[in-house]
């Protein structure tokens, strides 16, 4: 593998490009002398400003904007939470706002506090000892978001449910030996454990379930394995004139496509100003996208897991647990990564090396067709290039991956893998809320919910959304042999009906148009979006789990845009009780045809788990597609060249 431009370099900075280190260390400093009211800061987030998106469309190389950084901020002495705007080229604090009645993001440091509190309470210790357990030392506490049950869960307080698994040694995978019945409840501004309640003793699993190398050998383990494979042949991937791509700075190009790559601390991965080369007419597709929020709803009423329901994007943020790929071959091939720059509590940069990865990848066949009377064949190879990262929240691993393809195709694509969040149960007693996957131990019903925000540019800022069925003709005269059906597009007028969800039996998807641009059969320009895999939300309709993810009620919605609707469950979702972000934005019912529009996608993975799923998971992929829809004049990879002759290949 080889990885080229950890570091990237612009001739001049764009008005989109991420905070650097500096200037995130900057704005922390800005804030701490112009905002004495607050009097210990604790920085969750610190992120650009996106400039107006009219600014963006219409700027020009040698125009400045002010370069500004947008951060959350809890005060430690009093435990409010603010926003601010600093602009880094003023140097001065421009907007100092209190949110009330919130609580912010959790920080790294929150973590740190709570196993360390709990593990001091004499409570807890007296309940590990029950168990069996004496010896702390490798015991993991996990700080969870409270979640929000009831008043007594309000975010008047800032309060952490941790979860408890016993690890023996500092190598072991203490997933496998969760601490079942054991409810403690965190104050993080009190810094004290508020409630221990034992609910009962469980024993607590015992089986190795180890998954490194080495770790898979030991006796008892599950799967044990006598070494790993000897049968697996090398591959490698190899662009010997280097790849296809060029990045400057955020800029990334390949073939017809033309894009901006940005990262935030919640989002992740955030892409700007997609569009493709159709010609020698550069067409724009998307003016951002990225994903908005997920949320994993367990399905297990057990007290430990009933508050399981961790919004990993407002309550933790996916860009804050990026994986730095430096250390393994997570893409192969001719790699380009990029950084990202973050905020510590103190406000100080922590930059991650590799964060972003980019490359191409061989997509097997892109078109192909074989005269059968002649016997010749036309056949062209697909590539795609792809734009990624890793997150980590705890015990899971999410990959999330943009693949542009040569036929104009979008797809996002999310990988699912890491180790569940596991419970015990007795041995006389199998689960009913989850799947036994080793002696003891279980996997509660679960689902993953994410939301893509996709504020689309179709030929222009102003679309229009269109739902698209297909319905059996009924049978009479002139469909006597019951075969004809046909499509219907009904336009997604107002915000009020543009609460939509998926339909396999009409095989439904929503189209994107530009109704003041045709194609030369005189339909209007779209893009097509395609649900991959979903899922509906198994939660009762007045579950409060469900009242604060109120976004997976519908698979999609559509607003009007709106530059501070960015989050699909609101700006503070950590002890909220719901009815914030899209159910609420949606009252408004603003007219959606031929306007500034922004599509929110909800998908869904439904897991109900397999022993195969443990000790840690085989990716499991879930996402959506974007395709052209009339969008171009015909297959817009005809011009993709004949693949040239591949000479050192092998047949058997």
């Amino acid at each position: 593998m080889n990885a080229t431009g950890t570091a990237t370099t612009a001739s001049r900075q764009h008005p989109l490009d991420p905070l650097t280190g500096e200037e995130i260390e900057a704005a922390a400093r800005i804030f701490r002398i112009d905002a004495a009211e607050v009097s210990r800061p604790r920085f969750v987030s610190i992120e650009r400003e996106e400039p107006p998106k009219e600014l963006i469309l219409g700027w020009s190389d040698d125009e400045r904007i002010d370069r500004r950084a947008f951060l959350v901020v809890r005060d430690a002495a009093t435990g409010r939470t603010f926003e601010a705007v600093v602009s880094l080229t003023n140097r001065r604090l421009v907007v100092l706002d209190a949110i009330a009645a919130v609580q912010s993001a959790g920080i790294e440091e929150d973590f740190a506090l709570v196993e360390r509190l709990v593990k001091e309470d004499p409570r807890w210790q007296a309940a590990m000892r029950m168990r069996g357990v004496e010896d702390f030392t490798h015991v993991l506490v996990d700080a969870w978001p409270a979640a929000y049950l009831s008043e007594q869960d309000a975010p008047t307080r800032r309060l952490s449910r941790p979860l408890t698994f016993v690890g023996y040694t500092a190598e072991e995978n203490a997933y496998g030996h969760p601490v079942e019945g054991l409810s403690v409840v965190v104050d993080l501004d009190l810094r004290e454990v508020v409630e221990v309640i034992d609910h009962g003793v469980v024993d607590i699993p015992c089986t190795p379930a180890e998954y490194t190398e080495a770790g898979v050998q030991a006796e008892g383990n599950i799967p044990r394995f006598a070494g790993p494979r000897t049968d697996v042949a090398p591959l490698h991937v190899t662009q010997p004139e280097g790849p296809g791509f060029t990045v400057d700075g955020y800029e990334v190009r390949w073939q017809k496509w033309c894009l901006r790559v940005g990262f935030t601390p919640r989002e992740g991965l955030v892409l700007h100003t997609v569009s493709y080369d159709d010609r020698g007419t550069v067409r724009s597709i998307a003016y951002r996208m990225s994903i908005s929020e997920m949320v994993v709803p367990y399905g297990d009423p057990a007290p430990i897991h009933v508050y399981k329901s961790a919004f990993d994007g407002g309550e933790e943020g996916l860009g804050v647990d990026v994986n730095s790929l430096e250390r393994g071959c997570d893409c192969l091939g001719e790699v380009h990564y990029l950084r990202a720059a973050l905020t510590d509590a103190d406000g100080q940069a922590r930059v991650v090396d590799n964060a972003i990865c980019i490359h191409e990848e061989d997509y097997g066949v892109l078109w192909k067709h074989t005269d059968y009377r002649t016997g010749k064949a036309e056949v062209r190879r697909s590539r795609r290039l792809a734009i990624s990262f890793f997150a980590t929240i705890a015990n899971y691993d999410y990959g999330f991956f943009w693949y542009f393809y040569q036929d104009g195709t979008i797809q996002c694509e999310i990988k699912l893998t890491g180790i569940m969040s596991m419970g015990a149960h007795p041995a006389d007693q199998p689960p009913r809320h989850g799947v036994k996957c080793a002696p003891g131990l279980y996997a509660p019903h679960h689902q993953h919910f994410f939301n893509a925000r996709l504020d689309m540019a179709v030929d222009g800022q102003r679309n229009t959304v269109v739902e698209v069925d297909s319905h059996p003709d009924p049978v009479g005269p002139e469909n006597p042999y019951g075969n004809a059906w046909r499509v219907t597009a009904t336009p997604l007028a107002r915000e009020s009906q543009a609460q939509r969800d998926i339909d396999p039996r009409s095989a439904r998807y929503w189209t994107i148009i530009n109704q003041a641009r045709c194609n030369h059969v005189g339909e209007p320009v779209g893009y097509r979006l395609v649900p991959g895999d979903n899922a509906f939300p198994m939660l009762h309709q007045d579950a409060p789990a469900l009242n604060r993810a109120g976004f997976i009620r519908h698979h999609l919605w559509v607003t009007k845009y709106s530059a501070r609707e960015r989050f699909a469950a609101g700006d503070y979702p950590y002890q909220s009780s719901g009815g914030a972000g899209l159910p609420q934005w949606v009252q408004q019912d603003r007219p959606l045809v031929n306007e500034d529009v922004v599509v929110w996608y909800t998908f869904g993975a439904h897991h109900i788990a397999r022993p195969e799923d443990w000790p840690v998971m085989p990716v499991s992929y879930i996402g959506f597609h974007l395709k052209p829809s009339g969008f171009f004049d015909g297959n817009p990879a005809l011009d993709v060249p004949v693949p040239a002759p591949y000479h050192p290949c092998h047949t058997t």
